[in-house]
């Protein structure tokens, strides 16, 4: 048994095979899904460059890149980065931020999964974000997306209304995680306050995050000045719903639930 990595930052990304083993993903639900959506919507022959933002663990880069295409990870965490490389050498990595990046050259397809781009907490970091996004697209390319649905929070509660307490075990030792969100109505902010423990610790370790809540008007608005063309916005299924994904399902575009997924294209300069 060792002790996990605690630098002030995150516990999961501090400590990526925790990470994985908090939220699994054996079937690779995540990379197929994105898959199956560049094939629906791809013009023609899908091109096969794609850029995976957020990467994390490398584990979706990881499979794209078994299935065939050429893949760039990028991610802020370097000790992610530094997992994934050695698990996943078929694939770049490289360390950026969403609103800065610039790679020197296009791709095919952009995923951005697990509400990476909700870490843009206002508007300029937000259009920031996806005018990267389309700079490094080449002409027609797709913008593959999966995040919360800011809509879902009008009417529900129930991730509101009280805390989720969750075990994994890593490393013959037991973490529990205790997480409270509630929102921040001011600047539309979805925000987390996690409390680890473990056997051994100290103390209890106090994590705080938040996710922007988009809604998706705002969102289609937001891509359309960005240069979008939005193709599919739809709440499932996806790799985080229940039920999940599956080849060859449905896309429900009531957009009623806690997900929203996104599939934009690149819209032409001439348009």
């Amino acid at each position: 048994m060792s002790e996990p990595v605690v630098t002030g930052g995150n516990l999961l990304t501090d400590n990526p095979q925790l990470y994985e083993a908090q939220f699994p993903d054996p079937e690779h639900r995540a990379a197929r899904f994105v898959a199956d959506l560049v094939d629906r919507f791809a013009p023609g022959p899908p091109g096969r460059r794609l850029l995976d933002l957020g990467c994390g663990t490398g584990r979706d880069a990881g499979y794209l890149a078994g299935a065939g295409f050429d893949v760039t990870g990028l991610d802020l965490s370097t000790r992610m980065l530094a997992y994934a490389r050695r698990r996943h050498q078929r694939v770049r990595f490289v360390e950026g931020d969403l609103r800065t990046f610039a790679l020197g050259h296009h791709f095919d397809v952009i995923t951005c999964l697990d509400s990476a781009l909700l870490y843009c907490h206002d508007n300029a970091d937000l259009t920031a974000a996806l005018a990267n996004c389309r700079r490094q697209l080449a002409p027609g390319g797709l913008l593959v997306a999966e995040m919360r649905n800011g809509a879902y929070f009008l009417g529900n509660t129930d991730l509101l209304d009280g805390p989720s307490i969750r075990s994994v075990r890593w490393q013959g030792v037991t973490y529990t995680s205790r997480t409270t969100l509630w929102i921040d109505a001011a600047a539309q902010l979805l925000r987390r306050r996690r409390v680890w423990t473990w056997p051994g610790a100290e103390q209890e370790l106090v994590q705080t995050s938040a996710w922007r809540l988009l809604f998706p008007q705002e969102l289609r608005h937001l891509l359309d000045r960005a240069g979008f063309d939005v193709l599919a916005l739809f709440d499932s299924p996806g790799p985080r719903t229940e039920p999940p994904w599956h080849p060859g399902a449905v896309l429900a575009t009531g957009l009623r639930g806690d997900r929203l997924h996104l599939v934009a294209r690149r819209r032409d300069d001439a348009a």
